[in-house]
């Protein structure tokens, strides 16, 4: 039975398998976070169409872009390609705010499409947790650790709707995102300490 199970979800725990490195190698501020991450967003296009969870599909496609954006910008020209060029920060009061007003309009715009266009059983929390991601992975692109804050609520969150999905490899995935996005953050905090003790 467990084989046949494992046969029948490869595809998600080869996503969810390189989800978490994805994660790590985020933490550790490694450069190869962007091409993993391209990876599992390819892997997970197809496991949530077949899941019907259209808004979740439609921002692994933004992962796409944004890994290759972010893959550049954390390169910025540098010889070694193993550790970032940019330093984490915090983020600036006036981007706080144009993120929040482009992540409301980015929830209302997307709860539309899928309340309209879609059969998506749970419209207003996918589209809750594809703007609130979108946001994250832009900020991660721009090495702000406030990313970390908003991962941590977008991970449980998605956790209960994969859950009632019955998607367990992505709901253990996700648990094991929360946790890692919990030490992201106090890691990210202890290296902008450093620099201002310098």
């Amino acid at each position: 039975m467990l084989i046949d199970w494992l046969k029948n979800n490869w595809i998600e725990i080869f996503g969810a398998s390189a989800g978490l490195l994805y994660v790590f190698l985020s933490i550790k501020e490694k450069v190869w976070l962007w091409p993993i991450g391209l990876i599992t967003s390819v892997v997970y296009i197809y496991v949530f169409y077949t899941s019907k969870f259209y808004a979740d599909m439609g921002l692994q496609f933004y992962y796409v872009f944004i890994s290759i954006y972010g893959w550049i910008l954390w390169l910025g020209g540098k010889k070694n390609k193993q550790i970032s060029c940019l330093k984490i920060s915090k983020t600036p009061l006036k981007i706080v705010i144009y993120l929040i007003i482009s992540t409301v309009l980015i929830f209302f715009a997307i709860g539309f499409v899928l309340i309209n266009y879609t059969d998506s059983p749970v419209p207003y929390w996918d589209a809750f947790t594809t703007a609130a991601s979108i946001t994250a992975t832009w900020m991660l692109a721009k090495k702000y650790i406030e990313h970390w804050i908003i991962w941590v609520i977008v991970d449980l969150t998605s956790s209960v709707l994969y859950l009632a999905k019955e998607l367990y490899p992505t709901v253990v995935l996700f648990v094991v995102y929360t946790i890692m996005a919990v030490i992201g953050y106090y890691q990210w905090k202890k290296s902008i300490s450093q620099v201002e003790s310098l």
